[in-house]
């Protein structure tokens, strides 16, 4: 079982960036147009920091659980395989 994986396109890399930076620059400046006190505009954005540092870890840890699970996948069927080979052999 060959498994190619296609990268992203820079188009969709660029994208992505563009739009993770964009859609932070909107909500600081949200924040900072916020008519309220220094102290809850500044719990504000430590908040929107800890979800964003959040996002990215679960997204990694998904990630890394999937991977992991592939390859796993793959010594598992690698072990079919090979005892699979050996009873056709013996048989």
């Amino acid at each position: 079982m060959n498994q190619t994986i296609q990268p992203h396109s820079s188009a969709w890399v660029t994208f992505t960036y563009v739009s993770f930076a964009a859609s932070a620059f909107l909500v600081a400046v949200g924040i900072f147009f916020l008519p309220v006190s220094l102290w809850m505009q500044g719990y504000l954005a430590m908040g929107i920091v800890m979800l964003i540092q959040t996002c990215i870890t679960l997204t990694k840890t998904v990630r890394d659980n999937y991977e992991s699970s592939k390859f796993v996948n793959r010594i598992e069927d690698a072990k079919a395989e090979r005892l699979l080979m050996e009873v056709s052999k013996s048989g």
